[in-house]
Formats: C-alpha cells, sequence, structure tokens
C-alpha cells in the first residue's frame, strides 16, 4: 500500500521536538486529552489487558509524553512504569503531574532516543507504545531495540497510526507533513518488522472504523469548543492550519486511506540476538 519502500519525510527527532516544544502539543492535548492517544483510558485499558499488564510487571512506555498512560497504568495495575521520551518540555511536564499525584516510586522517566534506548537487554517484562511510533523514523530499528530491552516470553504492545489504503504522492506527502511524520507503516508492515526481530505476532487488529469516528470527533471540538480558546491565545493562523489538517485527515480516513491498529508480540525464552 505505500508508494515506494523505504520512502520517508525529512523528519526528525529535532522537528518532534519543536511540534511538542510549542503550542501544537497544547493543542493535541486539548483535543485527545493527557493521554494524547485515541479513546483515552478505554483503549490503554484494552490494550494493557490484551499485553497481560500485571501488578509485578516492568513496563516500558516507549514514547511516554506527558506520563499520562504511566500514570494509569500504575494506578489502575500496579505496575512500575519507565517512561522514554525525546522532547525534555514533555519530560519535564510528565515529572511534574507524577510528583503531584504522588506516583514517583512507581514511575520513572528518562530522556532518551527510542532508536538508541538508554536500557541494558532483557530490562522489561512490556514494551508499550500508544499512537506515537508513528513520528518514530526507523521502525525497523525501533522493533528490534524493543526486542533488545525485552526480557524473555515478554510482551510488545502497542497502537499506532496506519496507512491503510492507496492515496497518491501528493496525499501521501500533506498527510504525513501535517502531522510531522516521517512516514506511516501499514498493519501489514508492522507485522513483518515484528516477526523479522523475532517476536511471535500474538494480534494485529485493524481499528480504523473507531479511528475514523474519533477524527470527525476531534474537528467537531476544535470547531464548536476550542475555536474561541484558540483565536483568542493562538490566533487564527494556528487554528485555520489546525482545522484545514484535521478536514484533511477527515477526509483521509473517510476515504479508507488512514486508520490506526493494534499490535500485540512476544518474546522467545531466548535473552538476546544479534544484528
Amino acid at each position: 500500500m505505500s508508494l515506494e519502500k523505504g520512502k520517508r519525510l525529512d523528519f526528525t527527532i529535532g522537528d518532534v521536538n519543536e511540534v511538542y516544544t510549542g503550542p501544537v502539543g497544547i493543542l493535541w492535548e486539548m483535543l485527545m486529552g493527557e493521554q494524547i492517544h485515541v479513546g483515552g483510558d478505554k483503549e490503554t485499558d484494552i490494550l494493557a489487558q490484551k499485553a497481560g499488564i500485571a501488578k509485578d510487571n516492568v513496563v516500558l512506555d516507549v514514547c511516554s509524553a506527558l506520563g499520562g498512560p504511566a500514570r494509569y497504568l500504575v494506578k489502575r495495575y500496579g505496575c512500575q512504569v519507565t517512561g522514554l521520551d525525546a522532547t525534555e518540555k514533555m519530560i519535564n511536564e510528565a515529572i511534574r503531574r507524577t510528583e503531584k499525584e504522588g506516583l514517583t516510586d512507581s514511575i520513572t522517566y528518562k530522556l532518551g532516543n527510542a532508536l538508541d534506548m538508554p536500557f541494558k537487554a532483557g530490562s522489561f517484562d512490556i514494551v508499550w507504545g500508544q499512537d506515537a511510533w508513528c513520528y518514530v523514523t526507523d521502525k525497523n530499528k525501533l522493533m528490534q531495540e524493543s526486542y533488545r530491552v525485552l526480557k524473555p516470553q515478554g510482551i510488545v504492545a502497542f497502537t499506532d497510526w496506519l496507512q491503510v489504503g492507496n492515496m497518491s504522492a501528493e496525499e501521501w506527502e500533506s498527510l504525513n507533513s501535517f502531522m510531522a511524520f516521517p512516514y506511516m507503516e501499514t498493519l501489514e508492515g508492522y507485522e513483518g518488522l515484528m516477526k523479522n526481530t523475532g517476536l511471535q505476532v500474538l494480534e494485529k487488529e485493524d481499528l480504523s472504523k473507531d479511528f475514523t469516528e474519533h477524527c470527525h470527533l476531534y474537528q467537531k471540538r476544535l470547531q464548536e469548543k476550542l475555536k474561541d480558546g484558540i483565536l483568542k491565545q493562538y490566533g487564527a493562523e494556528l487554528f485555520q492550519a489546525a482545522d484545514d489538517g484535521l478536514s484533511m485527515w477527515v477526509k483521509a480516513a473517510d476515504e479508507g486511506k488512514v486508520g490506526r491498529g493494534r499490535l500485540i508480540g512476544k518474546k522467545s525464552d531466548k535473552q538476546a540476538r544479534f544484528y
């Protein structure tokens, strides 16, 4: 379904940092809540149950943003969570909110790159991600690193925004550029990366129907509830850019070109694999 295997836009960690350090990051929290992913608590619960998160688990949340999912998992399931993110402002805010909720004994945050994770091999029971790996430039390397830091029989559990249908080169560039994605993977593409890394794929699910409904919800929220506040705080240019971009994504979702998926994988009982 991709236009050209290996094709990607020139977005880097620096570009993502710029997005989430400025007003755009605030806008996404306004639209989606502090978990900054589709479905909020409900979707976090579904993924946690499918991953089998238990009280004694040590979880790595890759691209942890404001730490919303980390705090929810600790409060709901009693696990230990480490959040990894490349944006210092997000890490600092996650720490502040976590301290405010008295959860610092159960959650730590690390500033770092998902493609070179600052952790020893076999450190985590579960590697976790929610709607954020679309920002990662090399998803094959991301999967290799996830495999490396997992304990034997550990679980990778994640959701992500996907390309689910054919699109023109212009559409592909516009959709990815609006979000600062280097590219979107496909559901089958992620499955292949997981298998090539050595993970057993336990589940893959297309969530695109629900994704389309949420795209409409976010556009309605922007236009009806958030418009006046955004215009007052940030001006007409930002609002118009957000509205135009969301309209483009709503159209692409309605046409079956973009969507979302959930994948669960399991590491074998072998400790390490070399690349």
